[in-house]
């Protein structure tokens, strides 16, 4: 064999080698999740189908923290169960909850269940709001000192009607596992989306663009999807929340109530805040907080968020006039596409 066919034979696998290395790709996945949908978009190139494993993922948490199935380990817990030793999904949800609940001087509290259930938002609808006697009644079973995770991670309750709903950060937390799962692939630039909430990490590196990411206009109609601003989303969790989509009708007066209860008061929260989002490292607690804002006054979300640096936010809300008015922190500002 002489030396220059040898070389041609090393060049020929050399470029042969190379055109068979796959190029990255963008690939999506969406389904269905927490009553709501998912979609993942992610760059990589590899074919394999991650589908199935984020759908056991999914189906997992789903068997944590869903109030809509009897045989979840928050169903029964709060059917009374004290000696279920509960996973390690509703163990972190937990503990970033009693943080946010401290924080917020409890106007984040998921042990909100009885009166979710009461209003009519869980899995019972249409039921009639509870009258003032029974919210009073109500409130003697929430507060999240009335709950203990112990050593043996078992739930003990103060008092037995203590009902958990964590539907305001199991969504987030779902994206952060998500994310966390894709991470572990060696997946770096990605989307995760549950029901609304999201976290992005890298960029589109096929197209060499950041992620863009619209938010949702507060006014617009529920058959509308308008946009009010776009953001470059880039390392850190979103979660919106607003009072301009989830309502139920009283079948007696007609009176429309907003999804947004108030811990403290056990009312549905009637406020001029139209909808918040919020940034923050993780998915999760920015969903915990954009809740927490909804039952703050405006005054005391700007307040609270100055105090918060890890946190960034867009908040919408109607002045005295019931003109529209925005505020956005400056770390959020540096975000918004022109």
């Amino acid at each position: 064999m002489t030396k220059n066919f040898y070389l041609a034979l090393v060049g020929l696998s050399l470029f042969m080698f190379s055109c068979s290395k796959k190029q990255p790709q963008i690939h999506i996945i969406h389904g269905n999740a927490q009553g709501s949908t998912y979609t993942i978009k992610y760059v990589s190139d590899s074919d394999i189908d991650l589908k199935p494993a984020i759908d056991s993922i999914l189906e997992v948490i789903d068997l944590s923290m869903s109030t809509y199935r009897e045989e979840s380990i928050i169903s029964r817990v709060n059917a009374g169960d004290s000696t279920l030793v509960v996973d390690a999904h509703f163990i972190n949800v937990f503990n970033k909850a009693q943080e946010v609940w401290k924080a917020s001087n409890g106007l984040f509290d998921p042990t909100v269940g009885v009166l979710v259930n009461a209003w009519g938002f869980g899995p019972q609808k249409g039921i009639q709001p509870p009258s003032p006697v029974q919210i009073d009644s109500l409130l003697d079973f929430v507060g999240f000192d009335k709950v203990v995770l112990t050593d043996k991670h078992t739930i003990a309750k103060r008092n037995p009607f203590v009902s958990f709903d964590f539907n305001a950060i199991a969504q987030g937390y779902t994206v952060d596992v998500i994310s966390d799962y894709l991470l572990g692939k060696n997946i770096n630039d990605f989307i995760t989306e549950v029901g609304g909430e999201m976290i992005a990490m890298g960029k589109n590196t096929v197209e060499d663009k950041d992620w863009i990411i619209g938010i949702d206009d507060p006014l617009q109609r529920p058959e509308e999807r308008s946009l009010i601003a776009k953001i470059r989303l880039q390392g850190k969790g979103m979660a919106t929340s607003g009072n301009y989509r989830k309502v139920i009708i009283d079948s007696v007066t007609g009176q429309q109530y907003v999804h947004t209860i108030n811990p403290i008061t056990g009312y549905t929260q009637r406020s001029t805040i139209l909808s918040v989002t919020v940034l923050s490292n993780t998915c999760m607690e920015a969903d915990a907080y954009a809740t927490a804002f909804m039952v703050m006054g405006v005054e005391d979300v700007i307040g609270f968020s100055s105090q918060h640096p890890e946190l960034e936010l867009m908040l919408f809300y109607a002045d005295s006039d019931n003109i529209v008015q925005q505020y956005v922190s400056d770390g959020f500002k540096n975000l918004v596409v022109p």
